[in-house]
C-alpha cells in the first residue's frame, strides 16, 4: 500500500497524531519513514523506543502535523490563502488583536467573525464526514478509487480513476518495468508517472546525470519525463538543475 492511501484511510486521530501502526512498525503518514518496533533510537545523547521516536521524527522533520497539513494544496485542505494565515497566527497562540496587527487588516471585531466562519466550516466538514462514513456502509457500488497523492499540484478530474482502470493502464503502457510510449491523455499520464516514481529511490538526491540515467531504463524520452514528473508534484529539484529527489 502507498503511503498515499495511508494517508487518505486514516481515522482523524491518526491523521492528527501523523503515523499509524503497521506491521510491527510504526509509519509516518507525511513522509512514509518506517521506525521499527523493539529497537531502541539513539537522539540527542537519548534513546527512545519506537513510537516516542516516530513523535520525535515528526517534529524534528516536519516541523508539526499542523505544520505539514496547513501547507497542503487548496484542493485537499479547501482553505484560502488568507485562512491558512490565520489558522497559523491561532495556532501559535496569537489573540485577535495581534492576529489584527500582524495581518493588518480590520479590527479585531473582523478577527473574531473570521474565527465563527472557521468553526462553521468544521462543523459543515463534521456532518459531511459523518454522512460519508454511513454512506460507505450502505454504498456497495462504491468503486475503488485510486488515492489522490498528498504533493499533486492539480486535483481535477485526471483523478477520477479506479483501481481497475489503473490496473488497464498500466498494462496497457508498460512492459515489465519499460514505458512503451506516452500517453496522450492526462487521466493516463498521471497514472504513469506515478508508477515511474515508485521506480525511483525515496529519500535519495540526484543529480541531474544520474537522475536522466534512471529515467532513460524506463523511457526513451527521459527529459520528458523529467519534465512531467515536476509538472505533476512527484519530483522536485533545486533552480540550477543540479539536484532533484522525490517529492514526499
Amino acid at each position: 500500500m502507498e503511503i498515499s492511501e495511508f494517508f487518505w484511510e486514516t481515522t482523524l486521530e491518526e491523521l492528527k497524531q501523523g503515523y499509524v501502526e503497521k506491521n510491527n512498525a510504526y509509519v509516518c503518514l507525511l513522509c512514509g519513514m518506517k521506525i521499527e518496533k523493539g529497537i531502541i533510537y539513539p537522539y540527542e545523547n537519548m534513546f527512545y523506543e519506537a513510537e516516542r521516536f516516530v513523535r520525535i521524527h515528526i517534529e524534528r522533520t516536519h516541523q508539526s502535523v499542523f505544520e505539514y497539513l496547513i501547507e497542503m494544496d487548496k484542493k485537499l485542505t479547501g482553505l484560502t490563502n488568507h485562512q491558512k494565515s490565520l489558522l497559523q497566527l491561532f495556532y501559535q497562540g496569537k489573540s485577535d488583536t495581534e492576529v489584527k496587527e500582524e495581518l493588518g487588516i480590520g479590527s479585531a471585531t473582523t478577527i473574531r467573525h473570521h474565527r465563527f466562519s472557521l468553526k462553521e466550516k468544521e462543523r459543515q466538514a463534521k456532518t459531511f464526514l459523518a454522512i460519508m462514513e454511513l454512506l460507505k456502509e450502505k454504498d456497495q457500488y462504491a468503486p475503488a478509487f485510486v488515492p489522490v497523492h498528498k504533493t499533486a499540484t492539480m486535483v481535477d478530474n485526471r483523478y477520477n480513476v479506479t483501481k481497475e482502470e489503473q490496473e488497464k493502464i498500466l498494462s496497457k503502457y508498460f512492459i515489465s518495468r519499460n514505458l512503451i510510449k506516452f500517453p496522450p491523455k492526462e487521466k493516463q499520464r498521471m497514472i504513469v508517472l506515478r508508477e515511474i516514481a515508485k521506480q525511483l529511490e525515496q529519500d535519495h538526491i540526484y543529480d541531474e546525470k544520474e537522475l536522466n540515467e534512471s529515467l532513460k531504463g524506463i523511457y526513451e524520452d527521459y527529459v520528458l519525463i523529467r519534465r512531467y514528473l515536476i509538472e505533476y508534484g512527484l519530483l522536485d529539484r533545486k533552480k540550477d538543475g543540479s539536484q532533484y529527489w522525490l517529492i514526499k
